[in-house]
């Protein structure tokens, strides 16, 4: 992995108060946790989230990985926090916990 790939990562959390690393796009996930990520997502009335497509860029696909030193996509950061993948996103929303850092992020 290159150390581009890391800055890139770096600069993407740092500079949009919602990221979501997924397979896929917002409008065509391409498997069912980012699928549901981006459901939950829409569900906080979140309005200002950047989506990045992780098979578009392997490098990309690797690094946030080792970014967050999480293995599995989707990855979800709020104002440069990784906040976890799909379930950690789950169990936050049904506790109210996810929509309060969504609302405070916007």
């Amino acid at each position: 992995m290159t150390a581009s790939a890391q800055d890139t990562i770096r600069q993407q959390v740092t500079e949009n108060p919602v990221v979501l690393y997924m397979k896929g796009s917002a409008q065509f996930p391409q498997c069912g946790f980012s699928a549901k990520a981006v459901q939950i997502l829409k569900a906080c009335d979140a309005a200002k989230i950047v989506t990045v497509d992780v098979l578009q860029d392997a490098d990309i696909r690797q690094g946030i990985k080792e970014y967050a030193s999480w293995p599995t996509i989707p990855q979800l950061y709020i104002k440069g926090e990784f906040i976890g993948g799909a379930d950690i996103m789950t169990e936050m929303f049904q506790s109210g916990e996810l929509q309060t850092l969504i609302a405070a992020a916007q």
